[in-house]
């Protein structure tokens, strides 16, 4: 697994596009069939988790920082700027299962899209499909109103009044609770593969790299 230790190595790269990036190519390049077969189509993915009675999925969004990149948006911000990071990023979606275990990875999106609007693009379809098949997925605030069977705290608003009910409040917390091992998924990715800690080439490639990177965890983790 040559591929494994490229992914984690960053701190030897003195030019955009080298090293690191190139390593993080290569191995997309190797592992582009596994990613085809084993989770390119997110329904597939979901199908599968059904088959293992799952209970639930999380859906959750992560940031990967890069390199100032020109683009703007319509209102002339710029593109890849996140303001919930406060840095220039690709927003990535992903799916894991309950135990925390990373299932899917979504192509990039830049750091100025929301989660909702980028899981909107890339996973609400097949998470709609899921649910009526009886797999819900669990989501932070920053989904609320995904819809039918994303499953999001309640937050006051003018419906609901401030402060929550207990039952609201007790409900909220099992919620955090049942979400937070597979909110660790994507942090644990980014820890073991420190190319993905921050890119340095085109963020267009981010969705790549990150795609690589779970095949290549996924077969560690059966070799252990």
């Amino acid at each position: 697994m040559e591929q494994c230790g490229a992914l984690r190595r960053k701190g030897e790269v003195r030019h955009p596009g080298v090293g690191v990036g190139c390593y993080a190519y290569r191995a997309w390049n190797d592992t582009e069939d596994s990613w085809n077969d084993e989770f390119g189509d997110l329904n597939q993915v979901l199908e599968r988790c059904r088959e293992r009675d799952l209970s639930h999925v999380v859906l959750d969004g992560t940031l990967i920082p890069c390199d100032r990149v020109a683009g703007t948006t319509e209102r002339g911000n710029d593109l890849w700027y996140s303001g919930k990071g406060r840095h220039f990023a690709g927003n990535l979606q992903f799916i894991a299962a309950p135990d925390g275990s990373l299932l899917w990875v979504s192509d990039v999106e830049p750091g100025s899209v929301h989660d909702l609007h980028a899981a909107r693009i890339h996973a609400l379809p097949a998470l709609y499909a899921a649910a009526r098949a009886g797999l819900p997925a669990l989501a932070d605030v920053g989904y609320t109103g995904a819809g039918i069977g994303v499953h999001t705290p309640v937050r006051p608003h003018p419906d609901i009044a401030s402060p929550l009910a207990a039952d609201t409040r007790a409900h909220n917390r099992l919620l955090r609770g049942i979400r937070a091992l597979g909110e660790r998924a994507a942090a644990e990715l980014k820890q073991r593969r420190r190319a993905l800690q921050h890119v340095t080439i085109s963020p267009s490639r981010i969705g790549a790299i990150a795609q690589a990177a779970l095949v290549l965890n996924n077969a560690w983790h059966e070799r252990r």
